[in-house]
């Protein structure tokens, strides 16, 4: 057991200067963890590179070679694959609610190439986004309980706070009335229907 007492002014110990292997390390155990793009990992790396040419004044143009070839290796062996990456994610993001330009702002923020990502957000009927913004609105109301799965005694009193959670997320104002004109769960999964078909 550890009897020093806490002291909220201990800092945590400097970081090691930045090398090709403690970087290749790095890399390996952010991918454990999260995916990412080939962009979004550049910046987590660049980020321990800049931190070390601060702190230990290391070459940042050096690290940043480093940088470069270690993406181009993952790429080439097929450990980054941002065409994967995006799919997945807009996958992922579709299941949760996400309206289309809410997709495109958070591809963007991580690094997908803007045609990668028009390519696959302007697919509303294929596997990344089947049934387009309707079926995300759905998704979104379901989760939030919203609009039709709300008590029905209670639908009209926050229609208006429906439509401002959905023009938040980014929906359009026609995508919200058409989810929010259902009177039940059912209708929903009609309305869904009649439009895939």
């Amino acid at each position: 057991m550890n009897d020093k007492p806490h002291d909220p002014r201990r800092q945590r110990p400097r970081p090691k200067p930045t090398t090709p292997e403690r970087l290749h390390a790095g890399a390996l155990f952010y991918l454990e963890r999260f995916a990412s793009s080939s962009a979004n990992l550049r910046r987590v790396l660049m980020r321990r590179v800049n931190r070390s040419a601060l702190l230990h004044g290391t070459d940042p143009a050096e690290g940043a070679a480093w940088v470069e070839a270690l993406i181009t290796r993952f790429v080439e062996t097929g450990l980054l694959n941002d065409t994967v990456y995006a799919e997945a994610k807009v996958a992922s993001l579709h299941r949760r609610g996400t309206s289309k330009r809410l997709m495109a702002a958070k591809l963007a923020a991580k690094g997908v190439d803007r045609d990668l990502a028009q390519t696959l957000l302007n697919d509303d009927l294929g596997e990344t986004r089947p049934g387009g913004d309707l079926a995300a609105a759905a998704a979104l109301a379901r989760r939030r309980r919203m609009g039709p799965y709300r008590q029905p005694d209670r639908q009209a009193e926050f229609r208006e706070k429906d439509l401002a959670a959905f023009a938040r997320t980014g929906f359009s104002r026609r995508v919200a009335e058409r989810i929010l004109a259902c009177p039940d769960p059912a209708s929903v999964l009609d309305l869904l229907a009649e439009d895939q078909a």
